[in-house]
Protein backbone atom coordinates (compact mmCIF):
# COMPACT_ATOMS: atom_id res chain seq x y z
CA UNK A 1 0.00 0.00 0.00
CA UNK A 2 1.54 3.27 -1.07
CA UNK A 3 1.52 6.43 0.96
CA UNK A 4 -1.22 8.05 -1.16
CA UNK A 5 -3.72 5.26 -0.53
CA UNK A 6 -2.89 5.18 3.19
CA UNK A 7 -3.42 8.93 3.43
CA UNK A 8 -6.74 8.68 1.61
CA UNK A 9 -7.93 5.97 3.98
CA UNK A 10 -6.92 8.06 7.00
CA UNK A 11 -8.74 11.07 5.61
CA UNK A 12 -11.83 8.97 4.90
CA UNK A 13 -11.81 7.63 8.45
CA UNK A 14 -11.38 11.13 9.85
CA UNK A 15 -14.26 12.33 7.68
CA UNK A 16 -16.51 9.51 8.88
CA UNK A 17 -15.52 10.22 12.46
CA UNK A 18 -16.24 13.90 11.97
CA UNK A 19 -19.65 13.14 10.51
CA UNK A 20 -20.43 10.78 13.38
CA UNK A 21 -19.40 13.38 15.95
CA UNK A 22 -21.42 16.06 14.18
CA UNK A 23 -24.54 13.86 14.04
CA UNK A 24 -24.05 12.92 17.69
CA UNK A 25 -23.73 16.54 18.81
CA UNK A 26 -26.73 17.68 16.77
CA UNK A 27 -28.82 14.77 18.05
CA UNK A 28 -27.77 15.42 21.64
CA UNK A 29 -28.63 19.10 21.40
CA UNK A 30 -32.02 18.32 19.88
CA UNK A 31 -32.85 15.88 22.66
CA UNK A 32 -31.72 18.32 25.34
CA UNK A 33 -34.07 20.95 23.93
CA UNK A 34 -36.99 18.51 23.91
CA UNK A 35 -36.24 17.31 27.45
CA UNK A 36 -36.21 20.90 28.63
CA UNK A 37 -39.54 21.48 26.92
CA UNK A 38 -41.00 18.47 28.75
CA UNK A 39 -39.60 19.70 32.07
CA UNK A 40 -41.01 23.18 31.48
CA UNK A 41 -44.43 21.82 30.52
CA UNK A 42 -44.51 19.70 33.67
CA UNK A 43 -43.39 22.63 35.84
CA UNK A 44 -46.35 24.62 34.51
CA UNK A 45 -48.76 21.84 35.50
CA UNK A 46 -47.13 21.58 38.91
CA UNK A 47 -47.63 25.30 39.54
CA UNK A 48 -51.34 25.07 38.69
CA UNK A 49 -51.79 21.97 40.87
CA UNK A 50 -50.17 23.75 43.80
CA UNK A 51 -52.34 26.81 43.29
CA UNK A 52 -55.50 24.71 43.26
CA UNK A 53 -54.27 22.85 46.33
CA UNK A 54 -53.83 26.17 48.13
CA UNK A 55 -57.18 27.63 47.06
CA UNK A 56 -59.47 24.69 47.87
CA UNK A 57 -59.47 25.05 51.69
CA UNK A 58 -60.63 28.66 51.41
CA UNK A 59 -63.62 27.66 49.28
CA UNK A 60 -64.52 24.74 51.55
CA UNK A 61 -64.35 26.97 54.62
CA UNK A 62 -66.40 29.67 52.91
CA UNK A 63 -69.32 27.36 52.07
CA UNK A 64 -69.18 24.98 55.03
CA UNK A 65 -71.55 26.98 57.22
CA UNK A 66 -74.28 27.15 54.58
CA UNK A 67 -73.97 23.52 53.50
CA UNK A 68 -74.85 21.82 56.75
CA UNK A 69 -76.35 18.77 55.04
CA UNK A 70 -73.67 18.49 52.36
CA UNK A 71 -70.70 17.52 54.50
CA UNK A 72 -70.02 14.40 52.40
CA UNK A 73 -69.42 16.61 49.35
CA UNK A 74 -67.04 18.83 51.30
CA UNK A 75 -65.28 15.79 52.72
CA UNK A 76 -64.65 14.38 49.25
CA UNK A 77 -63.02 17.64 48.19
CA UNK A 78 -60.90 17.69 51.34
CA UNK A 79 -59.86 14.05 50.98
CA UNK A 80 -59.00 14.44 47.29
CA UNK A 81 -56.90 17.50 48.12
CA UNK A 82 -55.14 15.67 50.95
CA UNK A 83 -54.27 12.75 48.64
CA UNK A 84 -52.11 14.94 46.40
CA UNK A 85 -48.37 14.43 46.84
CA UNK A 86 -46.13 16.66 44.69
CA UNK A 87 -43.30 14.09 44.78
CA UNK A 88 -45.48 11.17 43.66
CA UNK A 89 -45.04 9.64 40.19
CA UNK A 90 -46.74 11.68 37.49
CA UNK A 91 -49.43 9.05 36.67
CA UNK A 92 -50.34 8.90 40.38
CA UNK A 93 -50.60 12.69 40.47
CA UNK A 94 -52.81 12.56 37.39
CA UNK A 95 -55.14 10.11 39.13
CA UNK A 96 -55.43 12.35 42.19
CA UNK A 97 -55.89 15.40 39.97
CA UNK A 98 -58.77 13.70 38.14
CA UNK A 99 -60.38 12.75 41.44
CA UNK A 100 -59.99 16.30 42.70
CA UNK A 101 -61.55 17.70 39.54
CA UNK A 102 -64.54 15.38 39.97
CA UNK A 103 -64.90 16.44 43.59
CA UNK A 104 -64.68 20.11 42.60
CA UNK A 105 -67.36 19.68 39.93
CA UNK A 106 -69.56 18.02 42.54
CA UNK A 107 -69.00 20.91 44.92
CA UNK A 108 -69.86 23.46 42.23
CA UNK A 109 -73.05 21.57 41.41
CA UNK A 110 -74.02 21.55 45.08
CA UNK A 111 -73.31 25.25 45.51
CA UNK A 112 -75.80 25.90 42.70
CA UNK A 113 -78.56 24.59 44.99
CA UNK A 114 -77.84 27.29 47.58
CA UNK A 115 -79.02 30.69 46.26
CA UNK A 116 -77.67 32.46 49.34
CA UNK A 117 -74.15 31.46 48.34
CA UNK A 118 -74.58 33.21 44.98
CA UNK A 119 -74.83 36.53 46.79
CA UNK A 120 -71.60 35.89 48.66
CA UNK A 121 -68.92 37.71 46.67
CA UNK A 122 -66.13 35.83 48.41
CA UNK A 123 -67.60 32.42 47.53
CA UNK A 124 -68.16 33.44 43.92
CA UNK A 125 -64.63 34.80 43.61
CA UNK A 126 -63.11 31.65 45.08
CA UNK A 127 -65.23 29.44 42.83
CA UNK A 128 -64.26 31.49 39.77
CA UNK A 129 -60.57 31.20 40.63
CA UNK A 130 -60.73 27.45 41.11
CA UNK A 131 -62.72 27.07 37.88
CA UNK A 132 -60.00 29.09 36.15
CA UNK A 133 -57.34 26.79 37.59
CA UNK A 134 -59.26 23.73 36.40
CA UNK A 135 -59.16 25.16 32.88
CA UNK A 136 -55.48 25.99 33.21
CA UNK A 137 -54.68 22.46 34.38
CA UNK A 138 -56.60 20.95 31.45
CA UNK A 139 -54.85 23.20 28.93
CA UNK A 140 -51.40 22.58 30.38
CA UNK A 141 -52.10 18.88 30.58
CA UNK A 142 -52.76 18.83 26.84
CA UNK A 143 -49.56 20.73 26.11
CA UNK A 144 -47.50 18.50 28.42
CA UNK A 145 -48.81 15.27 26.93
CA UNK A 146 -48.20 16.57 23.41
CA UNK A 147 -44.63 17.52 24.34
CA UNK A 148 -44.03 14.13 25.96
CA UNK A 149 -45.41 12.35 22.91
CA UNK A 150 -43.00 14.19 20.63
CA UNK A 151 -40.06 13.46 22.93
CA UNK A 152 -40.91 9.77 23.31
CA UNK A 153 -41.31 9.45 19.54
CA UNK A 154 -37.98 11.15 18.95
CA UNK A 155 -35.95 8.90 21.27
CA UNK A 156 -37.34 5.89 19.44
CA UNK A 157 -35.92 7.10 16.13
CA UNK A 158 -32.42 6.89 14.62
CA UNK A 159 -30.02 8.51 15.41
CA UNK A 160 -31.57 9.96 18.58
CA UNK A 161 -32.25 6.51 20.04
CA UNK A 162 -28.50 5.81 20.19
CA UNK A 163 -27.86 9.04 22.07
CA UNK A 164 -30.72 8.40 24.49
CA UNK A 165 -29.58 4.83 25.12
CA UNK A 166 -26.00 5.91 25.72
CA UNK A 167 -27.11 8.54 28.24
CA UNK A 168 -29.73 6.32 29.86
CA UNK A 169 -32.59 8.68 28.97
CA UNK A 170 -35.95 6.94 29.21
CA UNK A 171 -39.42 7.65 27.89
CA UNK A 172 -41.29 10.26 29.92
CA UNK A 173 -44.67 9.42 31.51
CA UNK A 174 -47.87 11.03 30.31
CA UNK A 175 -50.04 12.99 32.70
CA UNK A 176 -52.91 10.55 32.82
CA UNK A 177 -54.12 8.03 35.34
CA UNK A 178 -52.70 4.53 35.34
CA UNK A 179 -54.86 1.82 33.80
CA UNK A 180 -56.24 0.59 37.14
CA UNK A 181 -57.23 4.10 38.15
CA UNK A 182 -58.86 4.93 34.83
CA UNK A 183 -61.23 2.01 35.28
CA UNK A 184 -62.24 3.03 38.80
CA UNK A 185 -65.88 4.25 38.98
CA UNK A 186 -66.46 7.85 39.97
CA UNK A 187 -67.93 8.50 43.39
CA UNK A 188 -71.34 10.13 43.78
CA UNK A 189 -70.63 13.78 44.53
CA UNK A 190 -74.14 15.20 44.57
CA UNK A 191 -76.05 12.88 46.86
CA UNK A 192 -78.52 12.13 44.06
CA UNK A 193 -77.80 8.45 43.62
CA UNK A 194 -75.12 6.23 42.06
CA UNK A 195 -72.82 7.68 39.50
CA UNK A 196 -73.70 6.36 36.03
CA UNK A 197 -70.10 5.44 35.25
CA UNK A 198 -66.51 6.61 34.99
CA UNK A 199 -65.94 10.27 34.30
CA UNK A 200 -64.26 10.54 30.89
CA UNK A 201 -61.95 13.30 32.09
CA UNK A 202 -59.87 15.37 29.68
CA UNK A 203 -59.62 13.75 26.26
CA UNK A 204 -56.71 15.70 24.86
CA UNK A 205 -53.68 13.46 24.80
CA UNK A 206 -54.44 12.02 28.22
Amino acid sequence: MNAGIALAMVLALLLLLGVAVFVGVVSFNALVVQRQQVDKAWANIDVALRQRHDELPSLVDAVRGQMGFEQATLRRVTEARAAWAPDAPIPAQASVSDETSRAVRGLFATVERYPELHSDANVMALQAEIARLETVIADRRELYNDTVNRYNTRIGQVPWTFVASTLGWQRRPFFHAEAGDEARPSVDLTGEGPDPGPDPGPTSGS
